[in-house]
């Protein structure tokens, strides 16, 4: 069968000028299958795994229908909505649109929480031709009238199973109600869990339906492998493995955003050059830490599975799930970040005993056996670990910044922040010192250093000289006692 390429889709001029000048002459599989179709004004259903090329396969049909019909948006009106789960994803959505409408002249913005608002009312004060959105914020500017979906023609939900697993069911609904009735859907996701089915079922109308690969199946080119290996020695196996050149650029998931700084904190210990990305770190924290990755500064990037689909990084050697994740598809996205661009990959996962289970879900979902050695009771792992926890005394200086990423510190973060791709985080009450009471002295608590490898805070013995707690009955206040009839006692005469 000949191999289709852009030139003979059809596609406007500038996009294969675009395309031509990024290198780009054979559209992949969901791309010779989706573009035709989406051209032609048609909904369509789209399962693929993430590195497949998907975002293309939307970015240039919707680019060459807009270019095909020029209207001039009004102001705080968008023509395209791009839904995206994550900020790094909704970055890398937007940034596709703007290499590959290059010559076209659209209005492209991305809008997302943690960051302020004035540049998005801005942006969307003018009037965008697509618009890529985390819909939290998307819902802000909605309420705030700074945004107007009435006008808008194509909409599009990508990683639509990352959006269920983050909540974000519900919000979506709220923003499909604000946009006609009338206009082009495009849904994609890796898996098809049944509430993805039926909100497929809600929004898509006669879709053409694109599947390029079964569902939960992981790219032939991974080599995958386990390693058995006790819980508290797999930060030792993880340094251990970077003194082989070949882990080039590395990619380590966590299943906390505290468990990541961790790791990364004890890579940097050892004389690995890491750096951590999650949920709670600042945006300019998160792309100023993926540009030092992208760049080759950082050899390993610590993430969780909120980064697992927005990191769309070329040339990264290997990935290692330092914990396994608790939900099967998740492993297939995580492993998705090595082989990319027809380049080989490697997957290795760190099994503790407590995670048997989870490894045989996976292995029944990706339909394989993984092949694993055994590295429990290994003295060398056992010395390694001692050598990086005495080096790593020191270490706090050169541990990531974790803004929000320590309780302590979480407890003093303004209430109700706004991040968009992850849950609020933090948003209990902020720490209240307790009201001083008749009678009573409180001896100050001795200070607890914070151990950056450990986690751990150090036991400190009590000051001889703290002064016990004393208590002046007589200033105590009665307890009020309800009577033993329930409270409707006789009258006193």
């Amino acid at each position: 069968m000949t191999q289709v390429t852009f030139d003979q889709m059809g596609l406007n001029p500038a996009l294969l000028q675009a395309l031509k000048a990024s290198g780009y002459t054979t559209p992949t599989p969901i791309q010779a299958q989706a573009i035709p179709d989406v051209m032609a004004g048609k909904d369509l259903l789209g399962i693929a795994q993430t590195g497949t090329g998907k975002t293309a396969a939307f970015a240039l049909p919707i680019l060459h229908r807009l270019a095909a019909n020029r209207v001039a948006p009004k102001p705080r009106t968008t023509r395209c909505l791009v839904l995206s789960p994550t900020r790094e994803l909704a970055t890398q959505i937007g940034d596709s649109f703007k290499t590959y409408g290059q010559h076209l002249g659209f209005r492209v913005a991305v809008i997302f929480g943690g960051v302020k608002y004035g540049g998005q009312e801005r942006a969307l004060q003018q009037g965008l031709d697509i618009l890529v959105a985390a819909p939290g914020r998307l819902l802000d500017h909605i309420q705030q009238k700074t945004l107007d979906l009435s006008t808008c023609e194509i909409f599009v939900l990508d990683e639509a199973d990352q959006m269920l697993d983050l909540g974000f069911i519900k919000p979506i609904r709220q923003i499909v109600s604000r946009i006609p009735a009338k206009r082009q859907n495009l849904f994609f996701s890796a898996t098809m869990p049944s509430e993805i089915g039926k909100l497929a079922g809600e929004l898509l109308k006669d879709p053409v339906k694109v599947q390029v690969t079964p569902q939960a199946t992981t790219v032939e080119r991974i080599s995958q492998s386990v390693v058995w290996v006790e819980q508290g020695k797999k930060r030792a196996l993880l340094t251990e493995m970077f003194s082989d050149p070949e882990y080039t650029r590395c990619l380590v998931f966590t299943k906390t955003k505290h468990g990541a700084d961790k790791v990364a904190a004890y890579l940097e210990a050892g004389g690995v050059e890491a750096g951590a990305i999650h949920g709670n770190k600042s945006q300019p924290q998160r792309e100023r830490t993926l540009a030092a990755f992208k760049a080759g500064k950082l050899r390993v990037l610590v993430a969780t599975d909120i980064a697992a689909r927005g990191i769309d990084v070329d040339g990264v050697s290997h990935v290692v799930n330092f914990e396994l994740p608790h939900v099967p598809e998740s492993y297939v996205h995580r492993i998705g970040r090595t082989a990319r661009a027809g380049k080989d990959g490697t997957a290795v996962s760190f099994v503790a005993g407590d995670e048997m289970k989870l490894l045989r879900d996976i292995e029944k979902v990706t339909r394989q056996k993984i092949p694993a050695t055994d590295r429990r009771n290994d003295k060398s792992l056992a010395l390694l670990d001692q050598s990086i926890m005495a080096a790593g005394v020191n270490a706090k200086a050169t541990m990531p910044d974790r803004e929000g990423g320590d309780r302590d510190q979480m407890r003093n973060r303004p209430r109700n922040p706004r991040r968009d791709g992850v849950r609020p985080e933090g948003g209990g009450q902020p720490h209240r010192q307790r009201k001083p009471q008749p009678g009573r002295t409180h001896a100050a608590p001795p200070a607890r250093a914070y151990d950056p490898m450990s986690g751990e805070r150090p036991k400190v013995a009590a000051s001889a000289s703290a002064e016990p707690k004393a208590v002046d009955n007589l200033n105590r206040r009665p307890r009020n006692r309800r009577p033993s009839n329930g409270g409707r006692g006789k009258a006193q005469g």
